[in-house]
């Protein structure tokens, strides 16, 4: 599946030609799908939106990005404290939830700015739609919905980085 992407990058924008669409039964698939995203984002800094509805596994997905890095522990969503972060010996990784957020204006009381700095650095933001314009543009969205049995994740690019995340995405699944 693919759709035409246009890249937010002022008078150069072109389009990207990357889209990646999977159908995931079970909590284990989701994991491994995220572990082969987390690997596809490594060496990057990257910024991943995480869209769907309560319970269609976002935190679960995360999960399994933190485990591409090497986190074996417990991965929470921090609905509360609205970020989670985790240093790794390669990168940092940033794990938002703004469901909760009141104004978006809050991201900016918090210094969100400085999350999005470093070359190596990743944030996966849920519910990215409460940010506003606080947020830069996501290199990847990654979609989840319900279906019988499962998930659809689908994975959209928005800018070169998210489609060489989508390629190296690709052939990691290629493998498995």
């Amino acid at each position: 599946m693919s759709d035409e992407v246009i890249v937010r990058a002022g008078a150069n924008a072109k389009p990207v030609q990357k889209t990646l669409a999977q159908r995931l039964l079970g909590e284990q698939a989701m994991v491994d799908f995220g572990e082969s995203l987390g690997g596809a984002c490594q060496g990057r800094r990257a910024v991943v939106f995480l869209e769907g509805d309560l319970g269609m596994g976002k935190t679960t997905l995360s999960r399994g990005v933190l485990k591409s890095f090497g986190h074996h522990g417990a991965v929470k969503s921090p609905t509360y404290t609205l970020v989670e972060p985790y240093e790794f010996s390669t990168a940092r990784v940033y794990h938002f939830d703004l469901y909760r957020l009141g104004d978006p204006e809050e991201l900016e009381y918090m210094g969100i700015r400085d999350y999005f700095e470093g070359e190596e650095t990743l944030c996966l933001i849920e519910w990215a739609e409460k940010g506003g314009m606080f947020l830069p543009v996501a290199d990847i969205v990654v979609r989840i919905s319900l279906i019988a049995g499962g998930r659809e994740v689908t994975v959209v690019a928005n800018t070169v980085v998210g489609a060489e995340i989508i390629a190296a995405l690709e052939a990691d699944l290629e493998f498995r």
